[in-house]
């Protein structure tokens, strides 16, 4: 006699489905870390699995329901459900409260007393738009601007944009570099550097303070342009950085008006064919005597047939601030082992250590399309500081003349200088403040290579060193905790493992069986 169908051998199956789609939305729900499709769909199949055993086998559910097992299990019940109660009520309390503690011991989310006043002195509120895609890490960003949002009374507020999920947002931002963060007040934008809390502060004071800070590039000798929208020696979105900075960013003819503004944070020479004029080199020394600024991109000589020995500028360079621009042109094979093939391509593989350079990624190059050698020597009251300097597989070459008719050139011991060779140097006067930083290439800030590498934030940089609005404010110094790990002796980690390993699991499983045979003595 054939056995009828018994529907209540199917019921286990409902609740081995719910259990499986419970720990399957568990992970989607860690992974995912939102309530979104594919787990509404999980907890979905878990009430469904409970529903199907039910309905199979509705008097096993009954005696789950009342018997002993239910009235323990219901008290678990009530203690989980009890403890994430006040656990959710906790965090909600938490979220919706102003009131932020900081327990680290080195109160690593608690800002520099000197932040907390500019955020208490925002005339208007400050929006910050921080473009980071999914391949930058903004944890260290997300915890600064909160920090700064929390301390702001409602003056600060920030969001995040990835830029390729928004590239338009990113468009016109000008967004040119993954990990921007961009401020916002009344109209008014400023760019910090990077992520920290003294260019953040910085940026604050500069966007809440919109005085004029000019910045003047000279014209008037052939060199590039900062205002033509195209060609191979334009400087137009280097000037757009700087606008987008707060600069006010103008040309300056001292042929025809020989006078420098008195709003001159500093003057750009970027790239000259022809000398200067001796009244011109007169004007631009007495601006940096009274503490004036002054960024100076050269082209090596062989570009410009203007001869390092009829240039005024380069012997001013030399003979009152030590700096030398060399009659020669790099060589650098490095460029052959980065598949670049373009022996004339100068690659910075290291940074010198100033302001200029600290917040770069010294692991990433920059590229000089067509560069010469800065070298310099020294002179009372001047600092000087090497800024970029390329590998060990490059020279400056000296014969110039061979490059020009095309011959094959090669290293000569006698005659060039073999890497590293620096290409670009900062110096600064202790007696006047004034501040000069000379590079020996203005190609690798021209439109066609701003881009590319860390070439752009350099040039900026050191218009910011010149100008002196790199480090608007000195943050009270934070005392750091040196902690050390020190491994216990062999005696202590017997002892541990004894005691840890051993004891506490043991003894768990001696009461446990000690527990089951005092049941099967009870029957």
């Amino acid at each position: 006699m054939k056995t009828p169908f018994n529907p209540k051998k199917l019921a286990p199956l409902g609740l081995y489905l719910s259990l499986l789609a419970a720990i399957l939305t568990i992970g989607m729900a860690i992974i995912l870390r939102e309530f979104s499709l594919p787990v509404q769909i999980g907890l979905g199949i878990v009430v469904i699995g409970i529903a199907l055993f039910v309905m199979l086998d509705p008097e096993r559910t009954r005696v789950l329901l009342t018997g002993r097992q239910a009235k323990y299990g219901s008290n678990v019940l009530i203690l989980f459900l009890a403890s994430a109660g006040i656990l959710i009520i906790i965090n909600i309390l938490g979220a919706s409260s102003s009131v932020r503690l900081d327990l680290t011991q080195d109160k690593t989310h608690t800002l520099a007393q000197e932040t907390i006043a500019i955020l208490n002195s925002l005339s208007e509120p400050v929006t910050a738009k921080a473009f980071y895609s999914s391949q930058t890490n903004s944890t260290t960003a997300k915890s600064l601007l909160e920090d700064f949002k929390a301390n702001s009374g409602g003056k600060f507020s920030y969001q995040f944009i990835d830029p390729n999920s928004d590239p338009i947002a990113a468009r016109n931002a000008n967004i040119t570099r993954d990990g921007t963060i961009v401020l916002t007040q009344a109209g008014r934008t400023e760019i910090p550097n990077y992520a920290s809390e003294q260019e953040l502060a910085a940026a604050l004071i500069r966007i809440n303070n919109p005085g004029d800070r000019a910045v003047y590039f000279l014209a008037g000798h052939g060199e590039y342009d900062i205002n033509a929208s195209s060609g191979e020696q334009t400087l137009r979105t280097l000037k757009q950085s700087l606008v987008d900075k707060n600069y006010l960013v103008q040309t300056l003819d001292l042929l025809s008006n020989p006078v420098i503004p008195d709003d001159a944070k500093a003057i750009v020479i970027a790239g000259l064919t022809q000398s200067l004029s001796e009244k011109e080199i007169s004007l631009i020394k007495a601006y940096l005597e009274n503490g004036g600024a002054l960024v100076v991109f050269e082209n090596p000589s062989i570009m410009t047939q203007l001869p390092t020995s009829s240039d005024l500028l380069a012997a001013y360079l030399e003979t009152t601030w030590g700096i030398k621009l060399g009659e020669d042109f790099i060589i650098d094979t490095t460029a052959n082992q980065l598949d670049l093939n373009n022996p004339s391509l100068a690659i910075v593989v290291e940074y010198g250590n100033h302001a200029i350079t600290n917040n770069l990624n010294w692991n990433l190059y920059a590229i000089f399309p067509s560069a010469r050698s800065v070298t310099f020597s020294e002179k009372e009251n001047i600092t000087t500081t090497a800024l970029a300097k390329t590998s060990q597989y490059s020279w400056a070459e000296t014969d110039l003349a061979g490059l020009l008719t095309g011959a094959q050139v090669q290293y000569d011991q006698t005659k060039d200088t073999l890497g590293p060779v620096n290409l670009a140097a900062a110096a600064e006067n202790s007696l006047t403040h004034s501040r000069i930083v000379v590079f020996g290439d203005p190609d690798f800030a021209a439109d066609a290579n701003f881009n590319a590498y860390q070439n752009g934030t350099l040039a900026v940089n050191a218009i910011d060193w010149a100008a002196q609005q790199e480090n608007l404010i000195n943050l009270t110094p934070r005392q750091t905790t040196e902690r050390m790990v020190v491994p216990p002796d062999r005696f202590t980690m017997g002892f541990i493992f004894l005691g840890f390993v051993l004891a506490l699991p043991g003894s768990a499983i001696v009461a446990g069986i000690v527990v089951w045979i005092q049941r099967r003595r009870r029957g």
